[in-house]
């Protein structure tokens, strides 16, 4: 099922309205807060977030989506706050995620990112490196220091989080350096869901939270999050080996490049097809060049990890769907979080 069909009432603003709304809303407390950092460390976070170029000069590069910001400032709202309420955490749960970014960016020794060097290419690991561990002691600061209601309840939900995520990416890297069928698919559900799953579900957390939610409409929303952070993690799996270099801003075929233990990858190698095998000789190999991750990406398809990963993507939507109408039953006041979650199940970058 996909969320078009399963409800008719994510005829409100658009996905790309909201987020556009969302960056309007907490880019100027985003940039304020980046803005206190210690010189050496802004610089290289201005950069990251496409602010200022490799020089310092002030600029206007791609920003990122602003999907995390936007869940909870539309969780927020579902349950009746105004928005501005929860710039805060919105800024909070952006910087943990870019936090994640120059890291990530750093342990799959990623060139590119939003279609610029990354930051580890420009500033060097070590400064990459710092800038990421500040940015994550800023988000728990600017909760901290947050005089509203809900501050110490959301700084330890972060916390928390952050500690999640880090299990899930530490996962994900274990998972190279054993064989291409050493890992099984629930190993690789769960990773996915700690890695992607657990901010996108602390963000909704975080918006429930600042509207003065009880305990079950936060756990609830937690839920929604995660369930559309897997189909999140699903759909980018996909972006991830039949992306466009152009729209994506990546190599072609990035992650069989890297034989990254994706989950459609991990689906084929498990399916005990021929097409499997064929896989598994390939992620065995030491590098693959251009012909054979074509051939990498025809055996995952052909092994059926691109239709397991669609389908998944739409079971774990409409599993989200019913996470949420327990926190907002009259889901034509949550038309915000369905639109969002519409979006990451059909985005192409």
């Amino acid at each position: 099922m996909t969320l078009m069909s399963a409800d008719p009432v994510t005829d409100g603003p658009g996905a790309a309205e909201l987020l556009d709304r969302t960056r309007t809303a907490v880019d100027p407390q985003l940039r304020s807060t980046v803005e206190t950092l210690p010189g050496s460390i802004r610089r290289v976070a201005m950069y990251h977030f496409g602010w200022q170029d490799a020089e310092g000069a002030p600029a206007a590069g791609p920003a990122g989506k602003a999907i995390r910001p936007a869940l909870v400032l539309a969780a927020a709202r579902a349950l009746g706050a105004e928005e501005d309420r929860a710039v805060k955490p919105a800024a909070a749960v952006e910087l943990a995620h870019n936090f994640t970014l120059l890291h990530d960016d750093i342990v799959d020794e990623d060139p590119t990112r939003r279609h610029r060097p990354t930051a580890w290419t420009v500033f060097g690991i070590p400064d990459a490196l710092m800038a990421g561990d500040a940015m994550n002691a800023l988000a728990l600061r600017l909760l901290a220091e947050d005089p509203h209601p809900a501050s110490a309840a959301a700084t330890a939900r972060l916390a928390a989080c952050v500690i999640e995520l880090c299990a899930g990416q530490q996962a994900d890297c274990a998972f190279e350096s054993r064989g291409p069928r050493d890992v099984s698919l629930d190993e690789c559900v769960a990773m996915a869901i700690a890695k992607t799953g657990a901010l996108l579900g602390c963000s909704c957390a975080l918006g429930a939270l600042y509207a003065g939610a009880g305990e079950a409409e936060v756990a609830a929303l937690d839920a929604f999050g995660r369930e559309a952070g897997l189909a999140f993690q699903l759909i980018d799996d996909l972006i991830g080996i039949w992306g466009d270099p152009e729209r994506t801003g990546k190599p072609a075929g990035a992650d069989l490049v890297a034989r990254k233990k994706s989950l459609p990858v991990v689906a084929a190698l498990t399916s005990g097809t021929p097409a499997a095998d064929e896989l598994a000789e390939l992620y065995s190999r030491t590098a693959l060049d251009e012909r054979a991750v074509r051939a990498a990406a025809d055996a995952v398809e052909r092994a059926g990890g691109r239709d397991w990963a669609q389908e998944q993507a739409a079971e774990r939507m409409g599993r989200a769907v019913e996470h949420l109408a327990r926190a907002v039953p009259d889901l034509a006041a949550a038309g915000d979080l369905l639109a969002l979650a519409e979006f990451v199940t059909r985005r192409t970058r």
